[in-house]
């Protein structure tokens, strides 16, 4: 293997950072659609550079299956799966079913590849997602709730609808819109309608190489039937 020249590796850390801003300054759904399109083809490389540290996936993927009672029939949904970087890694648990929604069908196409999902659907988590009330034993939602792709409403209150009573919904939140992006405050309305309790919203490494942080926040869905 010949090894990168300078120039090389400059230039790739280049595109790397051009997309990187480009993500996060994106003002529309189809402006971020469009994007993650171009991306797909290169995105794990980028993101997986030793450069950038993107730790989430795997971070969340931990706390996530600490959660399942007994993952072998766990049914699992995978929000904002992207490429299936989560996905791989809730695989580990050897989970009953892992299914995906993801607003780019080019990302999803390579999610596809790892055969680890049974379903994955283009969804738009801004809007109500198709999925059936109380269906997924475990939701993860890494790397979506971040700067110009998906807000807390509707989105977190859909992946309470779709998590089962006594499941968990496992995400990660930019802590930079946490309180000013209105997540902490759709947290708090949902607990004080008796739809949730929160586990942790502790503060963790998002994207190592960049010092981003995340709120990791693990809610409990209340049974009330």
């Amino acid at each position: 293997m010949i090894a990168p020249t300078p120039v090389q590796v400059q230039a790739s850390n280049s595109s790397n950072e051009l997309y990187l801003r480009k993500a996060r300054a994106v003002a529309t759904t189809e402006d971020c659609r469009a994007l993650y399109e171009k991306w797909a083809a290169t995105y794990e490389q980028e993101v997986g550079d030793s450069a950038q540290e993107y730790v989430a996936p795997v971070l969340v993927a931990q706390a996530a299956i600490e959660h399942l009672s007994n993952p072998s029939k766990s049914v699992i949904l995978d929000a904002g799966c992207g490429t299936g970087l989560v996905g791989v890694a809730l695989g580990m648990a050897r989970p009953k079913a892992i299914d995906g929604v993801d607003l780019s069908p080019a990302m999803l196409a390579i999610a596809r590849k790892t055969g680890l999902y049974r379903d994955l659907t283009v969804a738009d988590m801004n809007a109500p997602i198709e999925k059936a009330d109380k269906t997924y034993d475990l939701v993860s939602c890494v790397g979506t709730f971040t700067l110009g792709h998906v807000g807390p409403d509707p989105a977190l209150r859909e992946l309470v609808r779709v998590t089962k009573n006594g499941g968990f919904v496992v995400s990660t939140i930019l802590s930079q819109i946490w309180v000013p992006g209105g997540f902490k405050a759709e947290v708090e309305k949902l607990v004080e309608q008796g739809l949730v309790r929160v586990v942790t919203d502790e503060l963790i490494d998002y994207v190592k190489g960049h010092g981003d942080k995340a709120v990791l926040l693990i809610l409990e869905k209340i049974d009330r039937d």
